[in-house]
């Protein structure tokens, strides 16, 4: 689902109230673990980190004049995504992840290309979201994808 807001606060606001606390706390785990660099913002119609243009200039090869996307999270219709592009890009990052999440989580692990699925805060495993997010540097992201794109 995409919500009309300018801001990440914006966003959390206009969030249903079982979705608040999941959305917010997710929100902070992301923000405190995040390398220096990234930059959080509204993308996509979610909450979204990117690397700014001012660390990649080229931005989203698809349209150039967005910032190349990194992680978000939204508030779907019938779960909370987690959506960490740098698991869709690096089989590395990927298997780790895999291989962590029994470890943090006895929910069988429910996840796409790049989305994690969640139906509430009890599930989501904050440690091994905290980890994920502090893996990849931008200029490590920038490398990633720079070379999934052959360039």
């Amino acid at each position: 689902m995409q919500y009309d807001a300018k801001t990440p606060d914006e966003y959390i606001a206009g969030l249903p109230e079982d979705r608040k606390l999941a959305i917010s706390t997710l929100r902070k785990v992301i923000n405190d673990n995040l390398p220096v660099g990234f930059k959080e913002g509204m993308a996509y119609g979610m909450i979204g980190w990117v690397v700014p243009h001012e660390i990649y200039p080229p931005g989203y090869h698809c349209d150039p004049t967005l910032p190349l996307g990194f992680m978000g999270i939204a508030s779907q219709k019938n779960h909370i995504a987690l959506y960490s592009m740098c698991l869709y890009g690096n089989v590395k990052q990927l298997d780790w992840f895999r291989a962590e999440w029994p470890k943090h989580s006895k929910k069988k692990l429910n996840m796409g290309k790049s989305c994690i699925r969640f139906t509430k805060l009890e599930d989501i495993p904050l440690d091994l979201i905290g980890e994920l997010a502090s893996q990849v540097t931008p200029q490590q992201w920038i490398a990633i994808y720079e070379k999934a794109l052959n360039r």
